[in-house]
């Protein structure tokens, strides 16, 4: 009787960790559960049958809870789980043929400090230099670091 409640917690025990790895991702109760049922499990093995039972049943709970893990992650059904999309776009892609530095453009909303301006015909997002910009005032490109775009104002 008492090995099956052994192997009945080390089965809940695996069961518990996939719930975590899967499910709960972090450090959560089912995790936790999950080690606290393996402990338990080899205290028991250990008090009921002996040293040989014991190192058995520990042998066992490190070998194969760490393949049933990877199985899982490796299979069918773990690979719909995992993210595999990669993603290649930037933001804020700049024309470098129609925005240069030196350029003039024109506020189209409120630049705190980011915001967007008109400029050559298009509009693109920018940063000032720190200071507030209204809406409506001329400002000129003084940086352009890949896709962001540092303006100061006309004044």
């Amino acid at each position: 009787m008492t090995a099956l409640i052994i192997i009945f917690l080390i089965v809940l025990g695996i069961i518990l960790l996939l719930i975590e790895f899967t499910i709960l991702p972090g450090i959560t109760i089912a995790g936790v559960g999950g080690f606290m049922l393996f402990a338990y499990s080899i205290y028991l093995a250990f008090d009921s049958y002996g040293a040989l039972a014991g190192f058995l049943t520990l042998g066992f709970i490190l070998i194969m809870s760490p393949i049933l893990i990877v199985w899982l992650f490796k299979g069918k059904r773990g690979k719909k789980m995992v993210l595999n999309t990669v993603l290649d776009g930037v933001a804020n892609e700049i024309n470098k043929e129609k925005v240069k530095i030196g350029d003039i453009g024109i506020t189209v909303g409120r630049l705190a400090p980011m915001g967007k301006i008109k400029v050559n015909d298009e509009v693109v997002e920018v940063k000032s230099t720190g200071t507030f910009i209204d809406p409506g005032e001329k400002v000129r490109i003084i940086h352009i670091e890949k896709s962001l775009i540092t303006v100061e104002p006309l004044n």
